[in-house]
């Protein structure tokens, strides 16, 4: 496409419009349009800036920009693309989107330098003529482009797959902590459950809401992290909600339907103050209002403690006339989660063989005996038999 005929394409674009929003594209646009004017040193100008953005961007030319706005930003046609619709007035004007941008992906930088030189002052001539060059190339297609949608969804849910929800916004998490399947040792039958649960999800049945509970340092919150790293898990996304966030959780659920990924709703270290109101929020969440949750949806949460609401003696001995009432409908809340699975800590022989096991995957060289010998002084010095107290054994070890 020539210069003359990009410009008024790009003006008509109109499926991926937001794309013209974006200062990037503002630069391309008045680039254009200065060179159409005969304004050289104007696009000049422009010409500069878009080189420096598109270098601060980390790409390498326009198509790789262009490429990633594609795939990651939200369209309608990326949404109607993911939910299985059709729409083909929509459908025919972003495949006339496309093929514009990537026209002006291709457009050969030497064609706009040569007719910024023909409009600059003369004494210009010499810097245009040594002015740096991007790369021109589309990497997309719209047939690309249609099939990514459909394996991989739209928006920032194509390209990251973990997320923390805070003040009503979702923040991406680029790499999440998140251990190997290898990497997990001990508690094999609990993750087990988890796992399962998970996968029935990502086939689509229906699954159950889990709480972990248990002792601190018993790995529950590392088993639902570990399963970014499950294979087979690649639609799943996994996302960090605090219990002071709990209110906006209709908000972020509302958001989640139609996806076509999964979403794991991760509340960690859960507990509720007696006069804590927000456990109302969950409990309706867990046990269905007149608003269901979606298919894809399921909240995972961990706790120290099985019945996640605190209480005092002061609860059992006030002069509440409906106390057992009270107290029924605060230590309830656990019994919604459908799969509810302890994490308690290790006896002696369990915790020694853990200690063995991670030994031997950190390359620890100590004869059998010292190191357990070795692990059960650590142990009493640092009580808890846990993963996470063989794990600062074993580090112990190297300092």
């Amino acid at each position: 496409m020539e210069l003359e005929q990009l410009r008024p394409a790009l003006h008509g674009v109109a499926a991926y419009k937001h794309l013209t929003d974006e200062p990037m594209m503002g630069l391309v646009l008045s680039l254009l349009d200065k060179l159409s004017a005969g304004d050289g040193t104007g696009a000049l100008e422009d010409y500069t800036r878009l080189f420096y953005e598109l270098r601060a961007a980390g790409c390498g030319g326009l198509g790789e920009w262009l490429h990633d706005q594609l795939r990651y930003q939200e369209s309608p046609y990326a949404r109607m693309v993911e939910q299985g619709r059709a729409d083909s007035a929509l459908a025919e004007a972003a495949r006339r989107d496309v093929d514009t941008l990537a026209a002006l992906a291709e457009l050969d930088c030497s064609a706009v330098l040569a007719r910024m030189g023909q409009t600059v002052p003369p004494d210009f001539s010499a810097t245009v003529e040594g002015l740096p060059r991007w790369t021109c190339g589309a990497p997309f297609s719209f047939e690309t482009l249609t099939e990514f949608y459909r394996a991989n969804g739209s928006g920032i849910f194509a390209r990251y797959r973990a997320f923390l929800w805070e003040e009503g916004r979702l923040f991406p998490v680029a790499e999440p902590d998140s251990q190997t399947p290898e990497e997990m040792l001990g508690y094999e039958l609990q993750r087990d459950q988890v796992v399962a649960n998970t996968r029935a999800m990502l086939e689509g049945r229906q699954v159950n809401n889990v709480l972990l509970y248990g002792d601190s340092g018993t790995g529950k919150s590392a088993t639902v992290k570990s399963l970014l790293s499950v294979p087979g898990f690649d639609d799943l996304c996994l996302i960090e909600v605090q219990k002071e966030e709990l209110a906006d959780l209709p908000d972020l659920i509302r958001r989640l339907e139609g996806r076509r990924r999964k979403f794991i709703l991760f509340i960690d270290d859960l507990a509720f103050d007696q006069d804590d109101r927000t456990y109302s929020v969950l409990k309706t969440i867990l046990e269905g209002g007149l608003e269901r949750r979606p298919a894809n949806v399921a909240i995972y949460a961990t706790s120290n403690r099985r019945h996640l609401v605190r209480q005092t003696f002061s609860d059992r001995a006030g002069d509440e006339v409906d106390r057992t009432e009270t107290i029924s409908e605060k230590t309830s809340l656990s019994e919604r989660f459908g799969l509810r699975i302890p994490y308690l800590a290790l006896g002696k022989p369990e915790f020694l063989g853990l200690v063995e096991r991670m030994a031997a995957q950190a390359g620890v060289t100590l004869d059998r005996d010292t190191l357990r010998a070795e692990a059960a002084k650590w142990e009493m010095r640092h009580p808890g038999r846990t993963p996470r107290t063989a794990k600062q054994f074993i580090a112990s070890l190297h300092l």
